[in-house]
C-alpha cells in the first residue's frame, strides 16, 4: 500500500485552513453564551483524563452525523446559529481535521484549540471528571 498524502500533510493542510485558538484565548471566553466547546475524543479518553466543564462530547466518529440536520443522528446542540463551535482533542490534530471537515460541510462558525486537551491541562485550565459532570446533571 502506498500512501500518497500522509497524516502530517493532512493535518498541516487543515491547520492552514481552520481558525485556531490558544488555550488562553478559549479560557477567556469560558461561560460565554456564544461559545460551545466540543470534545471529540474517544469516551475512553474522557473516562481516563476528564474533560472541560461545559463542553459537549461528540466522538470524532459521529461528528458529521451529529452536526448535519438531515441526519437521523442530528444533535440539537449544533443548531446554534449564534454560537462558535470550538473543537478539541488530545493534541490538536484530530480537532484540526474535524474542524476542516465541518468547514467542508458548510459550517463557518467552527475552530479548534491548538495543543488540545493536553495543553489545556498543562496550562492549568479547568477540568472535570465524568463523575463530577454527572453529579451536576439533574436526576
Amino acid at each position: 500500500m502506498t500512501i500518497t498524502k500522509g497524516y502530517r500533510a493532512l493535518v498541516d493542510e487543515a491547520m492552514a485552513q481552520v481558525k485556531t485558538y490558544s488555550v488562553g484565548q478559549v479560557r477567556e471566553r469560558l461561560g460565554q453564551a456564544d461559545l460551545q466547546l466540543v470534545d471529540i475524543r474517544d469516551v475512553r479518553e474522557l473516562q481516563a483524563e476528564g474533560t472541560v466543564p461545559g463542553s459537549f462530547h461528540a466522538p470524532r466518529g459521529m461528528l458529521e452525523f451529529w452536526v448535519d440536520p438531515e441526519s437521523p443522528y442530528f444533535k440539537p446542540v449544533f443548531a446554534g446559529e449564534g454560537k462558535e463551535y470550538v473543537l478539541f482533542c488530545g493534541a490538536g490534530w484530530r480537532s484540526a481535521l474535524a474542524a476542516k471537515t465541518l468547514q467542508d460541510m458548510g459550517m463557518r462558525n467552527v475552530a479548534h484549540i491548538d495543543g488540545g486537551f493536553t495543553d489545556w491541562v498543562k496550562q492549568g485550565a479547568p477540568t472535570e471528571t465524568l463523575e463530577q459532570r454527572k453529579a451536576k446533571k439533574p436526576a
